[in-house]
């Protein structure tokens, strides 16, 4: 089996992680009984760039019951679970490129290796499995249907190629899909990056000053779940219309020099680089936690913080790097500035990926059976596709809602009808 894999020996360990989150995923469940019967992605060549996670795993064997050839590789070296990873190569033959850990010049070998595959579909978390297609492989672009992108950071990327007239592929948004952003980066992220930052610190967030980068739809869902474990929270923010929203949701809002005095955690949640400069970590007191729960790990700027270090110390906890500046203050970065929810954590909660990969695998079928209409460009996900998955979500919860009557349809249908 074509593989890069740390421990194939974990494979069992792996499967339990496995099984264990499918139980949480009935959505997806049901797309894989009817991608096993139907075939839709039947001899698909397709590459995935994702976290490697017992979620991910879940939709990797949605697509390959559909008929997909799939490789995936690691969207983030410190997001891999090595079990996760033996199990897919040794249950579900995926020919998976990934290891916990992995440096910079293996990470993007991975990624390149997934380009030789030579995938008619593509999947990414953080656009780049699709930018280096574009970069380093422009002869096999024409090979490519489609793509999924499945983050904000990536989205945000993949729009500002579309503008350059770089992109030459069609990508739809799955991270847009209300379905996605509105569960998954808000309940999803919310959690796990709690989850993250505890694991990794064992500190007590009651009492503390929590700042908050960005108040878009992860920043909300931390924000939420930090307060509700007693924090004080402030954010930052540089959009006026999400700064009215989070001072009228109760936060306090600032600038990041105003809030780099007094907050004891940090968490970039923004997409954008270096969040966090030299100039708010000259203000911080001693024993901040810093850490990032955005994409790539560039919100936080390590290289202008290693420059102030007098030294820096390795691990004086698990995932956590003490940065000791001239005068005795230290700083504590958590996981090396990469995703704490899935490098101290165990990423989003199996249920709320549930709709997320439901809607990953079939926007995967839609873009097979619709390429030839997809222009380059970045597409939303079609709306029945997250009406369908949001009406199973609720049936599988246990919940009905009402239904429309005649009349009621009519009504909104008409222009007629007053007071």
């Amino acid at each position: 089996m074509e593989c890069h894999i740390a421990e194939p020996k974990l494979a069992g360990k792996g499967k339990k992680r496995i099984d264990w989150a499918e139980n949480d995923m009935p959505v997806l469940r049901l797309v894989r009984e009817r991608f096993q019967k139907e075939k839709p992605l039947k001899g698909l060549k397709m590459s995935a760039c994702l976290h490697v996670t017992a979620e991910t795993a879940n939709l990797c064997r949605t697509l390959k019951a559909g008929g997909a050839d799939l490789m995936l590789c690691a969207s983030n070296p410190l997001s891999t679970q090595d079990d996760v990873a033996a199990s897919l190569v040794k249950h579900d033959k995926v020919k998976v490129f990934a290891i916990r850990g992995e440096k910079r010049d293996t990470y993007y070998d991975h990624i390149k290796r997934a380009i030789l595959h030579r995938p008619r579909v593509t999947m990414d978390d953080g656009a780049d499995l699709v930018s280096t297609v574009h970069s380093e492989f422009p002869g096999q672009v024409g090979e490519i249907m489609g793509s999924m992108e499945e983050t904000t950071t990536g989205v945000i990327r993949l729009r500002a190629m579309a503008k350059d007239n770089a992109l030459k592929i069609p990508v739809v948004a799955v991270n847009d899909a209300m379905t996605k952003h509105l569960f998954d980066n808000r309940y999803g992220t919310g959690q796990s990056t709690v989850d993250g930052i505890i694991r990794a610190t064992d500190i007590l967030m009651a009492g503390k000053t929590v700042v908050a980068a960005g108040y878009g739809y992860c920043g909300r869902g931390f924000s939420m779940r930090a307060r509700g474990m007693g924090a004080n929270v402030v954010v930052t923010e540089v959009n006026p219309v999400k700064a009215i929203e989070a001072v009228m949701d109760g936060y306090r809002v600032m600038t990041m020099k105003e809030a780099a005095r007094i907050g004891d955690l940090f968490c970039t949640l923004t997409g954008d680089i270096n969040v966090i400069r030299p100039e708010h970590f000259k203000l911080m007191k001693d024993g901040a936690f810093v850490c990032n729960s955005g994409h790539f790990n560039v919100e936080l700027d390590l290289p202008g913080l290693e420059k102030m270090a007098e030294r820096v110390e390795k691990e004086v906890r698990p995932l956590v790097d003490a940065y000791v500046l001239a005068d005795g203050r230290r700083i504590f970065v958590l996981a090396e500035g990469r995703l704490i929810n899935l490098a101290a954590a165990e990423g989003h909660p199996a249920s709320v990926m549930d709709m997320s990969f439901a809607v990953q695998a079939l926007t995967t079928e839609y873009v097979v059976q619709n390429h030839q209409e997809l222009d380059p460009g970045v597409y939303e996900v079609p709306a029945s596709i997250d009406e369908w998955v949001a009406e199973l979500k609720l049936k599988s919860m246990g919940v009905a809602i009402d239904k429309l009557t005649a009349e009621q349809v009519k009504y909104l249908s008409s222009w007629d009808m007053g007071t």
